[in-house]
């Protein structure tokens, strides 16, 4: 493994069980806020907040890292010139280049989907001495957790796998192709087609894609922010796999990351 990507997973995984501790610790707040509800259903809602949050915050983190991960995934290793090292080992450039996206693509996905599972699990049963000390069942709250984390698991798949992919190959080219400053190498391309629509056409449709793009679109699955959750109208997948968005931006990540593998056949160090 380079050693950048080796300092990634250290600090990923401090930024996570960060965002883990956080998450417990606004649990033992609204617990106590439970604590002081008279109302038992009014406890319950009170109750049910955090594992939103932690679900919520936790995909956020994911994409965020993954984004950062994937601008510096080929250019950092040109920058330290470990480059030299990989380039004399048995290992072509298409392997590299898809070990690489595997990390934001799968990789970050499923150690979110562990941390979220394990974080809430703490929750549940904090919460369940809490209901069953004022005497309410757990029954359900158990069941509408079980139903969120397989929604969770779900969304995480769909949207943050298949329907983020094109941010995370364009993110990966630029990282390939840049000498410097990728971050701004990322965003100004996308900034400058923006501009040149809206100047030129007065219209904002590469804005709206993008945007759709980022936020999961119409065709992603939503996770609900309510209980109880429905698993039936939650984890139906045929609408989101059916949708020429989604092929399209498949495509299109292939043709990034075809292009990532050849820059860095013939790149070397910065």
């Amino acid at each position: 493994m380079p050693r950048n990507d080796s300092l990634f997973y250290f600090f990923s995984e401090k930024i996570r069980l960060a965002v883990a501790g956080i998450a417990l610790f606004g649990f033992l707040i609204a617990t106590m806020r439970a604590m002081s509800e008279a109302n038992l259903a009014q406890r319950r809602v009170v109750l049910e907040e955090p594992f939103h949050f932690a679900m919520g915050v936790s995909m956020t983190t994911a994409f965020i890292v993954g984004i950062f991960y994937s601008l510096d995934a080929l250019h950092g290793e040109r920058r330290d010139r470990s480059i030299l090292f990989w380039k004399s080992l048995p290992v072509s450039d298409f392997a590299t280049v898809l070990s690489k996206a595997s990390t934001p693509l799968i990789v970050l996905p499923l150690l979110s989907f562990a941390i979220v599972v394990a974080t809430q699990l703490i929750m549940l049963l904090l919460s369940s001495l809490v209901l069953l000390g004022s005497g309410l069942s757990v029954a359900t709250l158990w069941t509408a957790v079980f139903q969120m984390s397989l929604v969770l698991l779900n969304h995480l798949l769909t949207v943050h796998v298949l329907w983020h992919a094109p941010i995370y190959g364009w993110l990966l080219l630029v990282s390939g192709w840049a000498r410097r400053a990728a971050f701004l190498w990322a965003t100004l391309p996308p900034l400058a087609i923006c501009a040149i629509e809206k100047l030129a056409f007065n219209t904002t449709h590469f804005a709206v894609m993008l945007q759709h793009r980022f936020t999961g679109g119409p065709e992603a699955l939503r996770v609900p922010h309510s209980f109880p959750i429905d698993p039936m109208t939650q984890l139906t997948p045929g609408r989101f796999l059916s949708s020429l968005g989604l092929w399209i931006g498949l495509a299109i990540t292939a043709a990034f990351l075809a292009a990532a593998v050849r820059l860095r056949r013939y790149q070397g160090p910065l």
